[in-house]
């Protein structure tokens, strides 16, 4: 019975402990031992949390045993990217540089978790510093797809995504700097959903791009996430980004009721490039919204085609900054046999870091170097504003735009390892809404031809997460097609 659910969304978790039906306890231990099962083949996790993650699960069985009223997300199995901070336990980024490192502090989220008496299950894998499309770049072990293991799950935040996709944990938190949470969800079949830039607090979380980062939910439902995006945002002064701004109560209000929703298509990540499988999905995923009653609009972006290209001097050129703390001096990985401070410092990034991680390093370094400052990074920051105000113009005429998250369905693993051009690629209908700042999530809309899943992208304008969580709830009871499983 644990088993079946396992499978079961985080709201009948709750109804079930509630019930009595099952304990908090019992559904913690169910949660370790399938991972111990499934994870020597998925490599969804670096390390499990397993004394803590009991120790809260108890909390959750003495108060509901004294009848006392729990949070909607207490006793629920949940997992953290391993670039989150979560003190006594490593923090390791999947990568050599910080193998052993011990996290003295909780990030905020973490807190958060805690003080809704979530039990942290353990740290998932990820592209090392979250840099990546595939998690084939973490240097402990590669992540494989839920629903076929020859496949990537996508990445940077793979490990949290296939870990809610096989049902080891029901949630899971997750980064996104260019599509990081959305790219995996797609792939593994779940809902992913990046926040509005400062909604949910940065602080504790390891920087790849400080611009750019937002931690986000993974689940199986939008009221899922919608319960956990609750858990996790608001205002904190130890990030001078947080916004302080009132969530809004959003999970608890969800309707079906989309008349009068004006939607947009958007038209430059409709056209050529996109598999026939997906394209077909998301066109079918259109006309359920307009047979609900929202009116449909193509939209033009012009300048998105420009995303990749600004993304990648400007995320590279702040993970050139961001990581030059990792030199061997105050924490990390040290190499040894040196024979002064400089060439410690060499060694211990050229042993500490892998190939992806230098290549954004090197670009970026370029990027923001002198005589080339102008011609790239500023640029890139005109055209990023730019791109922000397409979008400010596009949410004049509609309240929520809709594309394929990816042009693809997950590729085979290996497939792209030793091309980073087309690697990089994958994220073109992600990149934009973090280079504006707004929300965007990816959730389940069909299945191609091999049974794997694909993802329909739904943006809304910044700080709309209210409209933009409504109108996938929407489109989620309507398509039916989010209670599916892989069967591993």
């Amino acid at each position: 019975m644990t088993m079946d659910l396992l499978e079961k969304t985080a709201v009948e978790q709750h109804k079930a402990l509630i019930n009595k039906e099952i304990s908090a306890v019992e559904l913690t231990k169910s949660s370790i031992e399938r991972i111990e099962k499934l994870d020597k083949t998925l490599g969804a996790f670096n390390s499990l949390c397993v004394d803590d993650a009991i120790k809260t699960a108890k909390l959750v069985d003495e108060k509901i045993a004294r009848k006392e009223e729990i949070p909607m997300l207490a006793g629920i199995p949940t997992a953290l990217k391993d670039n989150m901070n979560y003190k006594g336990y490593k923090t390791t980024c999947s990568s050599k540089i910080l193998e052993n490192f011990v996290s003295p502090y909780d990030a905020t989220i973490t807190a958060k978790l805690k003080e809704n008496l979530v039990p942290i299950i353990g740290k998932t894998n990820l592209d090392e510093f979250a840099m990546g499309s595939s998690n084939e770049n973490s240097a402990f072990n590669i992540v494989r797809n839920p629903y076929n293991t020859n496949k990537v799950p996508g990445g940077s935040s793979g490990g949290s995504a296939a870990s809610v996709s096989a049902s080891e944990v029901t949630l899971s938190l997750g980064s996104d700097t260019g599509g990081s949470i959305r790219l995996p969800a797609s792939f593994c079949g779940i809902v992913g959903f990046k926040p509005t830039y400062g909604r949910v607090s940065r602080y504790g979380l390891v920087a790849f791009a400080s611009s750019l980062d937002q931690i986000g939910p993974f689940a199986k439902s939008i009221e899922d996430t919608a319960y956990l995006y609750e858990a996790i945002a608001g205002h904190d002064v130890k990030d001078s980004t947080s916004l302080n701004l009132e969530t809004g109560n959003i999970a608890s209000t969800l309707s079906c009721d989309v008349k009068g929703l004006k939607v947009g298509y958007i038209k430059e990540l409709m056209g050529e490039g996109i598999a026939d499988d997906v394209k077909k999905s998301i066109e079918n995923a259109i006309k359920t919204y307009e047979k609900m009653g929202a009116a449909i609009k193509e939209i033009s972006l012009p300048l998105i085609t420009h995303s990749i290209g600004v993304y990648y001097i400007v995320a590279t050129a702040e993970a050139s900054s961001n990581l030059a703390r990792f030199d061997g001096v105050r924490y990390g990985y040290r190499a040894q046999n040196c024979e002064n401070l400089l060439d410690m410092y060499c060694k211990t990034r050229a042993e500490g870091f892998g190939p992806e991680v230098k290549r954004r390093i090197m670009l970026g370094t370029y990027a923001l170097s002198s005589g080339y400052y102008d011609a790239y990074y500023k640029k890139a920051q005109q055209i990023r504003r730019l791109i922000a105000q397409d979008f400010d113009k596009a949410f004049r005429e509609v309240d929520i735009l809709v594309s394929p998250t990816c042009p693809t369905t997950a590729f085979d693993l290996n497939s792209k390892a030793n091309n980073p051009l087309e690697m990089y690629l994958t994220d073109i209908a992600t990149i934009s809404s973090n280079l504006m700042g707004g929300p965007a999530l990816s959730m389940p809309c069909g299945f191609d031809s091999d049974n794997m899943p694909i993802g329909i992208q739904i943006i809304a304008d910044k700080l709309n997460e209210k409209v933009l969580l409504n109108s996938a709830y929407a489109l989620e009871q309507e398509l039916g097609i989010y209670n599916q499983r892989p069967k591993i």
